[in-house]
């Protein structure tokens, strides 16, 4: 496995299980930011990172009930020192929510980076809005807390009840040549697939905070799986990754931006798959080496 690939693996999840982290203390001031926030806080990948799992929706793909850990999990990760914090994030939004978050986005001065879809076919749809801020890390987090409150993500958010893991792990992380973390049957890695250093705004965005790329994947008893996530990507491996996605029948659901004014350009490939298992984690490990 690719040594670099590794690293960021480890910085971006933090080595640690999905509930552990929630409930690491994170100390003053970012501890005081997810009391705002009203939510706890994990660091993970050189940032701290908070988030709302939109637990109040149902969301149904063909036949399948997407978990919200799969592909709900509206986030805000804070960066830097904590009087001159970089913020950035993703909303995950229904068609109602959409025109008042953005309202008040403006309102509260956090810059809106992109605004799509990560899904297809999705009922009812989600829009994913991507959001950049500068400042104090508390005042960020008290102009944060005014737009939470237009989404209908239940807070302050209480820890998922524990549930046994049902997923085989041992074939995601072993196929895919990564490490993660799960719950229930849901696992989830990622890796940095760009080479640093990218600069947005004259400041160095923490990789797994900036371009991370996620890979969520879902068991569907018995024996088929589906994974969504997005690849981040330099223009010159866009190509190669949609044929990879292509020959292993993966559908690649868009190609966008998340940021602005970065340097160099990053792109974002985002996909569904559905399939047996194996098959689904082959295509996977297939594109993920066409990235590198």
């Amino acid at each position: 496995m690719n040594a670099r690939v590794l690293l960021a693996t480890i910085l971006a999840l933090g080595g640690l299980p999905l509930r552990a982290a929630c409930q690491t203390p994170l100390g003053a001031p970012w501890d005081s930011v997810g009391r705002i926030l009203r939510t706890s806080g994990a660091a993970t990948g050189g940032y701290y990172r908070y988030g709302w799992p939109r637990r109040d929706l149902t969301l149904r793909i063909g036949d399948v009930t997407v978990s919200p850990a799969l592909a709900l999990g509206a986030w805000a990760g804070f960066a830097g020192d904590p009087a001159d914090a970089t913020t950035m994030g993703d909303l995950v939004l229904t068609s109602d929510e959409l025109k008042p978050v953005l309202a008040e986005l403006a309102r509260q001065g956090i810059e809106v980076t992109a605004i799509h879809n990560h899904l297809v076919g999705e009922q009812p749809q989600i829009t994913y809005v991507h959001f950049h801020g500068q400042g104090n890390a508390l005042a960020l987090a008290a102009r944060l807390d005014r737009v939470l409150a237009l989404m209908g993500a239940p807070r302050p958010v209480a820890a998922a009840p524990p549930q046994p893991v049902t997923i085989d792990t041992a074939l995601v992380f072993g196929t895919l040549g990564l490490t993660g973390r799960a719950q229930g049957a849901v696992a989830q890695v990622s890796a940095v697939l760009v080479s640093g250093p990218v600069t947005m705004h004259g400041r160095t965005v923490t990789p797994a905070l900036g371009y991370g790329s996620p890979i969520n994947i879902q068991a569907v008893p018995p024996g088929r799986a589906v994974a969504t996530g997005d690849f981040a990507l330099l223009g010159e491996k866009v190509g190669p990754v949609l044929a990879t996605f292509a020959a292993r029948g993966i559908m690649a659901t868009a190609v966008h931006s998340h940021l602005v004014g970065e340097e160099p350009r990053i792109y974002y490939i985002h996909f569904w798959a559905d399939g047996p298992f194996p098959d689904v984690l082959r295509g996977l490990r297939a594109a993920l080496d066409a990235a590198r």
